[in-house]
């Protein structure tokens, strides 16, 4: 999944100097970051109700739709996939891959060290 993440992010920062009047990407990256960041909850707001009314393939193609305008609005900001890649990584070093880091961890919170055995990783805690 991260090659197409990255692949759509190339291919909308190709789009971002296109005309706005035959490209979607460069109206929306030209629209500003405020209306970028309202489609893309709007975006998400339509994954849960369609996740709620258990329309399988109506999400499906809303995360697309979501995924698009996040990388989008990841343009505006400067923020490339590899970053948020490098984010996701200190967390499952820190956590594990499932979870999602407090805000503020305790200070006597045990750390994973992750361990390479037989080419898979495993994780360890000191």
């Amino acid at each position: 999944m991260g090659d197409s993440i990255t692949r759509l992010y190339q291919a909308a920062l190709a789009c971002r100097h296109d005309d706005p009047s035959t490209s979607r990407t460069a109206r929306l990256l030209r629209s500003g970051r405020s209306k970028m960041a309202k489609k893309l909850a709007e975006e998400a707001v339509e994954v849960v109700i369609d996740a709620m009314n258990g329309d399988r393939d109506a999400v499906v193609k809303e995360s697309a739709d979501l995924i698009y305008n996040l990388v989008v609005l990841w343009i505006s900001s400067g923020i490339r996939p590899e970053d948020v890649w490098k984010e996701m990584d200190r967390r499952e070093r820190l956590l594990g891959i499932a979870e999602k880091v407090p805000k503020k961890l305790p200070e006597d919170f045990p750390r994973r060290k992750i361990v390479m055995l037989e080419g898979r990783r495993v994780r360890k805690r000191r």
